[in-house]
């Protein structure tokens, strides 16, 4: 029973020293992946949902690094399993954001969207994740309703200027 307790006392404690800077961050970069991804080959669906994720990880990875390595330089001690492993859990909101993206390119069909609206609708996905993760922050730490209103806002400005970016693209 003690186990189990421990366990529940450790997600408790993730959760209120939860950081969702990284989701922020993810669900901007999938936005940007979204209106970079122009002319797709064969399969551009499959092809967009890879990209999502593969550049997820590969920036969930470069966090992990860059943590590790400064945390490192700090305290000049080679990093424990322990370490590791947080560092991998603080920084996986930046993966986590890149899988709403991906699902609405994978339903899209479902929706009888063609692949320009299928892209629309992953960017959309994208900037709400942006704007929603920034909320919750927000609301974690006890903003006021104006900073949250605030911070909805810049990320909602933020996510524009990537739909101007979409649009002067002419993806």
């Amino acid at each position: 029973m003690r186990r189990t307790e421990d366990v529940a006392a450790r997600r408790s404690e993730r959760r209120e020293h939860a950081d969702y800077t990284g989701a922020v961050y993810g669900s901007m970069l999938a936005a940007s992946v979204v209106v970079g991804a122009g002319s797709l080959g064969r399969f551009p669906r499959v092809e967009l949902i890879v990209l999502l994720l593969l550049t997820g990880a590969v920036f969930w990875v470069a966090h992990v690094h860059a943590t590790l390595f400064g945390e490192r330089l700090v305290e000049r001690t080679a990093p424990t399993r322990r370490i590791v492993l947080r560092a991998c859990r603080d920084e996986w909101p930046i993966l986590k954001a890149a899988i709403p993206p991906a699902v609405a390119v994978a339903v899209s069909p479902l929706l009888g969207l063609d692949m320009a609206g299928s892209l629309w609708l992953a960017l959309s996905v994208a900037i709400a994740g942006q704007v929603g993760w920034s909320v919750a922050a927000a609301r974690r730490v006890g903003a006021s309703w104006r900073q949250v209103g605030l911070t909805a806002t810049v990320n909602l400005l933020l996510g524009l200027l990537i739909v101007a970016f979409k649009l002067l693209l002419k993806h």
